[in-house]
């Protein structure tokens, strides 16, 4: 029994068509903000390339401008065979393509569905990747005179500032690398001598934080050095008191914003797949209804159309065997060629009579 069977009329048939016409552009339209989101996120992504380890995190971006173009090509080719299906005389080149077309268009499918799930599951990936960017970034900061990390400073500053957060984790994490440069450093300092030398590394730590760590909205001056010292500033209590600096780290901050702005692609482009798949369906009816015909000369008779000519549970059955019978065929002529090569290696035996 036939899946999704439907009977078509020539009215009927033409209004398929016309609205079949009409959904492949709104499809173009699809692919063309696929497109514009993918190509959005990669701008996006490479504004923070910086503070990003790897280029993994590309993938998503790659994939949906990958999708947005086949979506434009695919569509707009359909559009034309709807177009050319209200006349049976341009119908009937298209007739022996509409099936390899159909058949691509399930992989076209397949993929967009996969992509969509990708923009969902990439949040670990990404996360791994700004935690070591930022890790490095944090260590460059200092390193202004260096050629190739002298703008690290500022990148950093306004990634804190922009997203208001502070470090890797956390404000802490400034404690653990040197981030003041040794050219502000006065080596002459007993001070910057013995926190020198009290490091094992040589490198001058200090429990204070970048200024772009504070938090402008907070009533009291921004304390960014000596944050754990308690009797260097009135009143203060670290361990208790709100400090006015970001407790966010940027990893965090970073991660939020990509991955939501990867959520909201992913629900759309699972939009444009339905769409997809409701277009690829619209178009198997017609194709099935137009061929179904009886008389071909009478272009108003009835027609059936359907989805799969089988039921499911058959048509799966069917592909097995197929595959089946494909393999055991692969297998007779693997066998007959090694037959052949045992035959080509006999030598004939030579007998002679005395």
């Amino acid at each position: 029994m036939a899946l999704l069977k439907v009977k078509f009329n020539q009215k009927k048939r033409v209004k398929l068509a016309q609205g079949l016409w009409l959904m492949n552009w709104f499809s173009v339209f699809a692919g063309i903000l696929v497109f514009s989101m993918g190509l959005f996120l990669k701008i996006e992504l490479r504004k923070r390339s910086e503070v990003m380890d790897n280029s993994e995190s590309h993938f998503v971006p790659n994939s949906l401008i990958l999708m947005g173009i086949l979506s434009c090509a695919f569509n707009g080719f359909a559009g034309k065979i709807c177009y050319d299906s209200l006349d049976p005389a341009k119908f009937a080149k298209w007739k022996p393509l509409l099936k390899p077309y159909l058949a691509l268009c399930c992989v076209f499918n397949m993929l967009i569905f996969f992509v969509a799930l990708i923009c969902f599951l990439m949040r670990g990936s990404l996360d791994s990747t700004l935690a070591q960017g930022l890790k490095n970034g944090m260590k460059f900061y200092r390193d202004t005179d260096t050629p190739g990390r002298c703008f690290m400073k500022k990148t950093i500053d306004m990634l804190q500032i922009e997203f208001k957060c502070c470090g890797n984790n956390g404000y802490k994490d400034w404690f653990e690398i040197q981030w003041i440069s040794n050219r502000y450093l006065d080596f002459s300092s007993k001070e910057v001598k013995d926190r020198i030398k009290s490091n094992v590394d040589g490198r001058y730590l200090v429990d204070g934080v970048p200024f772009s760590c504070c938090n402008p909205s907070s009533p009291r001056p921004c304390i960014q050095y000596q944050v754990t010292n308690n009797s260097a500033h009135y009143s203060y209590d670290y361990q208790t008191e709100e400090l006015n600096l970001w407790r966010r780290g940027c990893r965090e901050a970073l991660l939020n914003y990509y991955s939501g702005m990867m959520s909201s692609m992913g629900a759309v482009t699972l939009l444009v797949w339905l769409f997809e798949m409701s277009v690829m369906v619209g178009l198997r009816l017609l194709h099935t209804s137009l061929e179904s015909i009886a008389n071909p000369e009478d272009p108003e008779c009835e027609s059936e159309g359907w989805v799969l000519e089988n039921s499911l549970k058959d048509t799966f059955k069917s592909a097995l065997e197929n595959l089946k019978k494909l393999g055991k065929f692969n297998q007779v002529e693997a066998g007959a060629e090694g037959a052949e090569g045992e035959e080509g290696g006999k030598t004939p035996a030579i007998t002679t009579v005395s």
